[in-house]
């Protein structure tokens, strides 16, 4: 599901899911919040993190809403201190961009806004699997069953 920005993606997302399970395929579905979010900034091509966190936040969402599996997220980072994409914990600003910005291609997040979205992703998971085993609790006690 290529890159729509978060407002699109909670209101188109759940028609496609629907679509899909009625069809009876079996699909994956991985979100890539990058391509769709780059810009130009100060001469230079980028992306906003917070625009990448919202279309991630939005994907867990709407996965969640539809009771469906969210199998996975596309990002394109390094481990080095670029400024190629702004925002985040690392507060990389527009008038940052030029002062680290070393792709030969597409703008990457840096290690720390790399890190930041790798413990959102996380964080999400744990959370939904958490409420997956209380729920399963839930009517084990209640019917001694699995849901």
């Amino acid at each position: 599901f290529r890159s729509i920005s978060a407002g699109n993606l909670r209101e188109k997302m759940p028609a496609l899911i629907r679509a899909v399970q009625e069809s009876g395929h079996i699909v994956t579905w991985v979100c890539d919040p990058m391509h769709g979010n780059t810009e130009k900034m100060n001469g230079y091509k980028t992306r906003r993190y917070e625009n990448i966190r919202a279309e991630v936040e939005a994907f867990f969402d709407v996965h969640d809403e539809m009771g469906t599996i969210p199998g996975g997220v596309h990002m394109e980072m390094t481990g080095k201190d670029v400024t190629e994409c702004t925002g985040g914990g690392s507060s990389v600003s527009p008038d940052d961009i030029s002062s680290r910005y070393h792709t030969y291609c597409d703008p990457r997040l840096n290690a720390e806004q790399s890190l930041e979205l790798a413990f959102y992703c996380a964080k999400r998971l744990r959370e939904r699997r958490m409420k997956q085993a209380t729920e399963s609790n839930i009517n084990r006690m209640l019917y001694g069953q699995e849901a």
